[in-house]
């Protein structure tokens, strides 16, 4: 691949996945809001943009082949906060990749798009939107987005509902983890697959009690290693018995599925200081 684009490269996952991501493509143009980040790949460029801004994502994207978009605000927020970077900033890295002719946009989407949906249903990549909070809807909103510009613009689009991309600190990722490792492996098969057209895969690893159905996204070759079992038994004696009519605890979304609307769920994560580090 001749130049490959990662927005939110400053957040959390953005910095686990640039380092591999530099090595898929002879150009690299990682951005955020951020000052700069440091240890820049060799072939790797920092460009601060604003998501909200589409003449600078136009001007981001010129030349791409792909573009990895992680970039928006992390957690449930007032509709006021998420509006420009989780809506319309979606909408900004669509019609700049349209505008410049990629060929495919990767995207962070999240569980929470189906957050709502119980557990117990094992869910498959067809289950219809039930989102959870605004971050959510966000969500659903891009995954929307992706199908309408890959229906009448033909570009090409891998939604991934990332689970629980954290160190498992709490019962509900023992199902739920996607391990940093899986997280790369994903994001390079959403990338490398040759034809991917409009897909949905769930970003999880390959844990014993994993909630929910990849069988329909098999076409991108995702084989997940890692299994959340071997913290099961540590994990469950810590957080004691739980609530079964707790929504946090029977539904997808976890805590974003018992907080109020724009109230944080990230907060009730329980996350360790390693996952809170950065961004």
């Amino acid at each position: 691949m001749k130049k490959l684009v990662l927005t939110g490269a400053a957040g959390r996952l953005g910095s686990y996945l640039r380092g591999p991501l530099a090595q898929l493509c002879e150009e690299f143009v990682s951005s955020d809001l951020a000052e700069s980040v440091p240890d820049l790949a060799p072939n790797e460029t920092y460009v601060r943009a604003d998501i909200t801004d589409l003449d600078a994502m136009v001007a981001l994207l010129e030349g791409a082949d792909m573009v990895v978009h992680f970039g928006a605000v992390g957690d449930e927020a007032p509709m006021e906060v998420l509006w420009g970077p989780n809506f319309y900033g979606a909408y900004t890295v669509w019609e700049a990749a349209a505008r410049n002719k990629l060929r495919r946009v990767v995207y962070a989407s999240s569980i929470h798009a189906v957050g709502m949906h119980r557990k117990t249903d094992f869910i498959g990549i067809d289950a219809p939107h039930k989102p959870d909070t605004f971050y959510g809807l966000a969500k659903c909103f891009a995954e929307d987005l992706a199908s309408l510009y890959w229906d009448k613009r033909g570009l090409e689009a891998v939604c991934m509902r990332i689970l629980s991309c954290a160190q498992v600190s709490n019962s509900r990722a023992v199902g739920s983890w996607l391990s940093y490792d899986d997280l790369v492996h994903l994001v390079e098969r959403a990338i490398s697959t040759p034809i991917t057209g409009f897909s949905i895969v769930y970003g999880v690893s390959n844990n014993d009690r994993a909630p929910v159905d990849n069988a329909k996204a098999q076409h991108l070759g995702y084989r997940p290693k890692d299994n959340a079992e071997q913290f099961a038994e540590a994990i469950y004696a810590q957080d004691g018995p739980l609530d079964p009519h707790d929504p946090a605890n029977t539904h997808h979304g976890g805590p974003f599925a018992a907080v109020e609307l724009g109230n944080s769920g990230v907060a009730h994560l329980n996350l360790n200081a390693e996952d809170t580090a950065k961004g």
